[in-house]
């Protein structure tokens, strides 16, 4: 097929824009896409790419995206790096946003969803806090809104480079996780999180794996070991000297590498890897600290969080 570009028109598939007459070429920006939850905290991550010198459009109908790529691209660099908060308060205009991803990806756009996730809890709250109604609960209940919307957003959740768990973070605490993934001069090839987490609180709804270390002994019943968590070095001794505890670090290090190497060649810039055990402060905490390092050792740039350590 024959492509026809008009003078100045951004050729995206080269990641170039032809000037007029000037025979210089400019690169396509950088593109995020911030989505989620109605009240899960999208206007502040879209504040913190604005602080870090992105430019950032609001509730942008998704078919203009494409476009607003293009008029990036011929601002001979003053727009290298373009975040679009797209939401349901787009109307029908949300409909369009597969086929708008799906011609940036014909011509080869690099782009990252980040999307902000919150349980129906911490939402309910926020709304009634706010005394707001959600943008789709009509004549229903604030509850009923947020299960259209999740059922509306479902398909981009699962597509999303970045999910954000925000329903027990504050303000400070979200900005400081978007300067962690975007605040850097360059980015990564692959970033991690590796978070412990106890069970009996819930599973982590932003994991994209999840390791139970639940089959090995729980130092909490060792009186001495008790009072202590996974960083004490005898907690992390006593549960790495218990049978195929080193085995299975090893094994799923390797496994991990694996993964690690097929997000790569899939563009997925971000993972969450979850560590839980009962109560998420011994043998998760020991666990996570030494995944965090082996993976930091094979060239991924890693954060550990430790969620549920000190709650008991």
């Amino acid at each position: 097929m024959n492509k026809h570009h008009t003078d100045g028109a951004a050729d995206v598939s080269t990641g170039t824009v032809n000037e007029v007459g000037g025979g210089t070429e400019a690169a396509i920006p950088e593109l995020v896409i911030i989505s989620g939850m109605s009240g899960a905290g999208r206007s502040t991550a879209a504040k913190c790419l604005e602080d870090l010198g992105w430019f950032v459009v609001d509730n942008l109908p998704p078919a203009l995206i494409p476009t607003m790529v293009e008029l990036g691209a011929r601002s001979q660099g003053n727009v290298a790096r373009i975040a679009v908060v797209v939401d349901v308060r787009g109307g029908r205009f949300f409909d369009n946003l597969r086929e708008s991803l799906a011609d940036l990806d014909a011509k080869r756009v690099t782009r990252r969803i980040v999307f902000l996730e919150s349980s129906d809890e911490a939402l309910v709250r926020r709304f009634e806090s706010v005394r707001r109604p959600h943008p789709l609960q009509g004549d229903g209940r604030i509850v009923d809104g947020i299960a259209a919307e999740r059922d509306l957003l479902r398909e981009l959740r699962g597509d999303a480079d970045l999910v954000i768990d925000t329903s027990s973070l504050n303000v400070h605490e979200l900005r400081a996780k978007m300067d962690a993934q975007f605040a850097g001069e360059e980015e990564p090839e692959l970033r991690a999180t590796v978070m412990s987490f106890g069970f009996k609180y819930g599973l982590p709804v932003d994991a994209d794996l999840v390791v139970d270390m639940r089959f090995l002994p729980n130092p909490h019943w060792v009186p001495e070991l008790r009072p202590f968590t996974g960083l004490n070095e005898e907690v992390s001794n006593y549960v790495y000297n218990q049978p195929g505890a080193k085995e299975f670090l090893d094994r799923y290090t390797e496994l991990l590498q694996l993964i690690a190497a097929g997000y790569r060649r899939e563009g997925k810039r971000y993972v969450t890897v979850a560590v839980g055990c009962t109560g998420g402060k011994h043998r998760s905490v020991a666990t996570a600290e030494k995944l965090a390092a082996r993976l930091s050792s094979a060239g991924v740039e890693t954060v550990v969080v430790h969620r549920d350590m000190g709650r008991e």
